[in-house]
């Protein structure tokens, strides 16, 4: 096992066990300057009487020489925190890439599932490479760039008692991380289905890891990659529902910012760059096992 695997596993080790009110005008006034005050990043801006902060555009980006990009810590080998505490994998590589040909420095900021949106509305990250599918409901919230990455679901379960179609699910508890399309796609397709949420995918998988349940669903790349290093879980559900896109995101409307990602993609296309971050970040996890002519995306065509 080389190098790479070794730390991704290490990773995966290192995570087991352990009536409202309405304000008043003089609130709305003094809410709106304290977060001004605590908001330097961009400008706030008051719709129907909820707060969003202004995105940096491309050229505010560069004249700050540092890029802010949300993305997980917890979710190997696509992002996660290497026993150093430094960022890694594949989305990460990307994230190191666009900030090179920015010509910036790069600060990652840890998010979960359910707040990749908000962190962006806010403008408390400047992008979102976090695994992020791209869906209807969430391209209604944020710009979504051209892709560099699909997927399907899959679902991971013991090997003592291995889920091998959703028809098993039934009267049993599928642990899920919320804010993902696993959520969404059960509770639309299999509300029969009882689901146990949790907000971290480390959670999440400590959860399988102590039998709190009895199968756990997120993208299939990442439960293939899973089970590869923890012995006696298998993915019996390799592929469900619809094959999906993975993206970069910004603030809707940040057009400067949108545009220099996707001419960046079009470009590293050229360079076969994605193979590149497969061969360096997944590889060592997936080896013979995945195709990366299955995931990868190059140019953002697929």
């Amino acid at each position: 096992m080389d190098n790479g695997s070794l730390e991704v596993q290490h990773w995966f080790q290192s995570t087991r066990p352990r009536g409202r009110t309405r304000p008043s005008a003089v609130f709305a006034i003094f809410a709106v300057c304290w977060f001004q005050s605590t908001r330097p990043r961009g400008r706030t801006r008051l719709f129907n009487a909820s707060f969003s902060v202004e995105a940096r555009p491309l050229d505010a980006i560069q004249k700050s020489g540092e890029v802010v990009i949300g993305v997980f810590s917890d979710k190997a080998p696509f992002g996660y925190v290497d026993a150093k505490g430094n960022y890694q994998g594949y989305d990460v590589y990307f994230g190191n890439r666009l900030a090179k040909d920015l010509g910036v420095k790069v600060k990652y900021v840890s998010v979960d599932p359910a707040s990749r949106v908000e962190f962006l509305v806010t403008d408390k990250v400047d992008i979102i490479l976090a695994n992020f599918t791209v869906t209807k409901e969430r391209a209604e919230k944020v710009d979504f760039a051209l892709p560099y990455m699909k997927v399907a679901l899959g679902v991971v379960s013991p090997e003592s008692a291995p889920i091998t179609k959703v028809e098993q699910l039934k009267g049993k508890t599928l642990i899920i991380a919320k804010g993902t399309t696993a959520e969404t796609y059960f509770q639309e397709n299999h509300p029969e289905v009882r689901q146990q949420k949790y907000d971290q995918y480390a959670d999440a998988y400590n959860a399988l890891l102590d039998g709190r349940g009895d199968a756990f669903s997120t993208d299939n790349t990442e439960v293939l990659a899973w089970a590869l290093v923890n012995k006696g879980f298998t993915v019996g559900i390799t592929k469900l529902g619809n094959l999906e896109t993975i993206a970069a995101a910004v603030q809707k409307g940040n057009k400067s910012l949108l545009d220099f990602i996707n001419t960046e993609i079009v470009k590293l296309g050229k360079e076969q760059f994605f193979h590149k971050a497969y061969k360096e970040t997944l590889a060592p996890v997936y080896g013979a096992a995945s195709n990366p002519d299955d995931l990868v995306v190059e140019g953002g065509k697929l």
